[in-house]
């Protein structure tokens, strides 16, 4: 299957328009697409079929539970599968199956692990700041956002780990499954554990694996045991800052 991905393109301030890519079956959009939420309209008649995972930006000043059950409405409405937590399996061209596994993963603080984590939260609760976000009238904090990330791990080692009939598998997360994924510009700091989870030992049940958040691209292979899997972040990010000096805007993966 061929899949276009785009990322982090904040269409709330940038000025951009996105292309569909010759060739792909399938267009992943891994978050941060429009805060507002105006822009999706731009990929209601796409010419292939269109997954969405959303990104944190998505809940800006906004009840995480309210803006989830919104959402998905809206991207029904626009012809778009929104997926959080929920497994698809499509068919490529070709007659293969491929399963998708989607779900935001939320940051849970242990990239650096346990005893980093209080650190790592602190540099964290900056970002939840920004974001306004809250849930059941209470701040969408740092220990919220914890909770929830951890409910989106179990819920993606189990799916992973599942057997079914199906080619390739294919994650797509809106945070980055490794630290392998960090800005360079930034490194191994505590805030980079609210970009990065440490999800590594979970590479191995997936193909390819799709993310987002990091203002950065990437494209790189971890091998293991079981083989490879190819990881992928095509965000654009903020143009004012140079950030979308590598984002390929027809690029095209195959698994």
């Amino acid at each position: 299957m061929r899949l276009q991905l785009l990322s982090d393109l904040h269409l709330e301030t940038e000025t951009y328009e996105p292309e569909a890519a010759d060739g792909a079956e399938l267009l992943v959009l891994a978050g941060d697409i429009d805060s507002g939420w105006a822009a999706l309209e731009r990929f209601a008649r796409w010419p292939v079929p269109v997954v969405f995972v959303a990104g944190n930006h998505e809940f800006d000043g906004r009840d995480v539970d309210v803006a989830a059950a919104a959402l998905r409405a809206r991207c029904a409405e626009l012809g778009i599968t929104m997926l959080e937590r929920e497994r698809l399996v499509v068919v490529d061209g070709g007659g293969r199956r491929v399963r998708i596994v989607a779900t935001i993963r939320w940051a849970d603080f242990d990239l650096f692990g346990p005893l980093a984590r209080a650190k790592a939260m602190r540099a964290g609760a900056y970002f939840m700041a920004l974001m306004q976000a809250t849930r059941g009238g209470r701040p969408f904090d740092a220990d919220a956002m914890r909770e929830e990330a951890l409910a989106c791990r179990d819920w993606l080692a189990a799916e992973l780990r599942a057997a079914g009939d199906w080619d390739a598998t294919v994650a797509i997360t809106h945070f980055a499954p490794s630290l392998r994924s960090a800005d360079p510009r930034y490194g191994a700091r505590s805030g980079t554990a609210s970009f990065c989870n440490a999800d590594d030992e979970l590479l191995p049940f997936a193909d390819l694996w799709l993310h987002g958040h990091l203002h950065c691209v990437h494209d790189y292979r971890v091998a293991h045991e079981r083989g490879a899997t190819r990881v992928v972040c095509n965000s654009r990010g903020h143009e004012r800052r140079g950030e979308s000096a590598g984002h390929r805007p027809r690029l095209v993966i195959e698994v």
